[in-house]
């Protein structure tokens, strides 16, 4: 053979195996690709009559951008050689599919689906979210799109190592979240440090936009009341000058005859139009601020430390985030879903309002700090597990205002939430009345009626999770009665008053190892119904010597939140406020008590 032939043979094998490669090599692609659609994932019944049904109602299958996100963008990676491992692990699918069978029924399909997802779950963490990332990008986000909730919590990513599935799991099929153990949720979502990032450029420009827009939006609320107080106050005056005018005439026809009492009935109708209501305040000249008061259902503090629960457990835990952060613009929506028996709640009362909007303003002289709340009333709902549908039929309405410092630990995120427990009457894990009376804990607090609220620093333990069965809360381990003395001694307690409309009766006390109801000093309050409008007017020395009460004092931030029962409610079916700040004449709190 001449060495042109075997030139000619090379030549041509090697062409030859050219055109084998490319037919090879295409026909791989092509059968890669056609088994990255949507329509091949759904060809097999376990896919088209389970988790496809599940997907068809998300955002990611319909929206309002018309951009689909499918099977192959959430399951299968774009980089070719991930993709190509992600082929030959599907090869166990087909072996379940056509061999084992064990997910070929709905009902096989349930009993595999905590198992599957957990391998979903695995994966994305272990790739930093890599198939979400294609789309949402962090460092694409801009802050001045999302809600206050998102912002926050996409920030503590950048800066703690989240990642996507940490947060997002059940986001386009059946969530099997709350089937995993406490240990697997831990480790599952706990941050990974190489997943830390610096937070980019364009987000901490957004942030700045959000904080421009949110200042901007304030001040102009704040001139708008400013200019609807200053109308209110000269239409208040113009009628005091009204009143006077017709007094004086009154006064002077009745100057010739017996006119003592005619005398004395204009002076008091004089005093009544000079707004002598409100121990004296000017409310026209007082900030004001409007907090949504919302139902809370059985949310109790352990509740809010479960990340089972609750997926801010983690940054108001051991971030320290506010539930004022995330929450204050969205406390309408929360009440909603709870009232209704949607989220946290077995006994719902149909009918009941979700939320209540309040306008709240304070104010202070030397030695007192006045408070002034103003909301609408309902007409009456029945509630439908109570004889006579009123649950205290002596009060139609009762307002509680706590007061902590940061001595108290949860006080500075959560205000009164750290009162709230799992085991307190009326929620989930509260021990029945003949476990209440045969424990030891009776013998030193009052358990007659059941739990009342409580600080965590008065127990030895308590249990948050409830693993392996055990009851939330620590009712039954306190600490000894020295203990609870220091603690009182120390400011380690939530100052408490409240009012009782049915006969007017104002209390004020404490909350530590259980509430107490009296022992304050003096506290005062007018309230009255304008129309189908409650106003309360409360009025509480600065400093008042007595056990209990809370010191307030210039310069410093007060914790501070309040309850209303509304509608003859009792126990825990009232409306709560978030935790918030108050202080003296100081521009950081957010309930700013100004001097009069």
């Amino acid at each position: 053979m001449t060495d042109n032939t075997k030139r000619k043979l090379s030549f041509g094998a090697a062409f030859l195996f050219f055109i084998l490669g490319i037919v090879f090599w295409g026909g791989f692609n092509w059968a890669m690709e056609k088994t990255n659609t949507l329509e091949f994932c759904i060809s097999c019944h376990e896919m088209r009559d389970n988790v496809y049904q599940e997907y068809k109602p998300t955002i990611h299958y319909s929206n309002r951008t018309g951009v689909r996100a499918t099977c192959p963008d959430c399951h299968v990676p774009k980089e070719w050689i991930y993709k190509v491992i992600r082929k030959i692990q599907a090869s166990n699918e087909l072996y379940h599919h056509f061999i084992v069978k064990d997910v070929d029924t709905p009902e096989k399909f349930d009993a595999k689906r905590l198992e599957l997802a957990k391998h979903v779950w695995k994966a994305m963490k272990e790739t930093d979210s890599r198939e979400c990332r294609n789309c949402h990008n962090f460092e694409s986000m801009n802050p001045k799109f999302q809600r206050p909730r998102a912002r926050k919590q996409h920030l503590n990513a950048f800066q703690t190592g989240q990642t996507c599935i940490d947060c997002h799991k059940g986001i386009a099929h059946k969530s099997v979240r709350k089937l995993l153990t406490d240990e697997e949720l831990e480790k599952l979502e706990a941050p990974y440090p190489a997943y830390v990032r610096e937070v980019p450029e364009m987000y901490k420009a957004g942030m700045k936009e959000v904080e421009a827009m949110e200042a901007e939006k304030a001040a102009k609320e704040k001139a708008e009341k400013e200019k609807a107080r200053e109308a209110a106050k000269a239409a208040k005056e113009a009628e005091k000058k009204r009143i006077e005018a017709a007094v004086a005439a009154a006064l002077a026809a009745q100057a010739a005859s017996a006119g003592g009492e005619g005398a004395s009935a204009a002076a008091a109708a004089t005093a009544a139009a000079s707004g002598g209501e409100g121990f004296g305040v000017d409310w026209g000249n007082a900030p004001e601020r409007e907090i949504t008061l919302f139902y809370p259902g059985q949310t109790s503090i352990e509740w809010v430390l479960n990340g089972r629960d609750h997926g801010g457990a983690r940054p108001f835990d051991k971030g320290g985030d506010r539930c004022f952060t995330c929450h204050d613009k969205e406390t309408a929506d929360m009440g909603k879903k709870m009232v209704t028996g949607e989220k946290a709640e077995e006994t719902p009362i149909p009918g009941k309002r979700g939320s209540i909007p309040v306008k709240v303003q304070a104010a202070h002289d030397a030695d007192n700090l006045y408070l002034r709340f103003e909301w609408e009333d309902t007409d009456h709902v029945p509630v439908p597990f109570v004889e006579g549908g009123k649950m205290d039929p002596e009060n139609p309405m009762k307002i509680a205002i706590m007061l902590g410092t940061d001595e108290v630990e949860y006080a500075d995120r959560a205000g009164c939430w750290g009162t709230c427990h799992h085991d307190a009457r009326n929620m989930p894990h509260a021990p029945d009345q003949a476990t209440l009376d045969a424990s030891e804990a009776a013998k030193v607090i009052d358990l007659k009626n059941g739990v009342t609220k409580y600080l965590k620093e008065s127990r030895t333990k308590i249990e948050v999770k409830g693993r392996r069965g055990k009851k939330r809360g620590g009712w039954d381990k306190l600490k000894s009665p020295e203990e609870i003395a220091e603690l009182l001694k120390n400011g380690v307690f939530m100052d408490l008053m409240r009012y009782k409309s049915g006969k007017g009766e104002t209390e004020n006390g404490y909350i530590l190892e259980q509430r107490h109801m009296s022992g304050g000093g003096e506290f005062l309050a007018n309230a009255r119904k304008e129309g189908n409008t409650w106003i309360v007017e409360m009025k509480r020395a600065l400093k008042t010597g007595k056990p209990g009460d809370i010191d307030i004092e210039p310069g410093k931030l007060y914790n501070f939140g309040f309850a209303i029962h509304d509608d003859y409610s009792n126990g825990r079916f009232h409306h709560v406020s978030l935790g918030y700040k108050l202080g003296l004449d100081n521009e950081e709190a957010e309930i700013n008590a100004t001097g009069k």
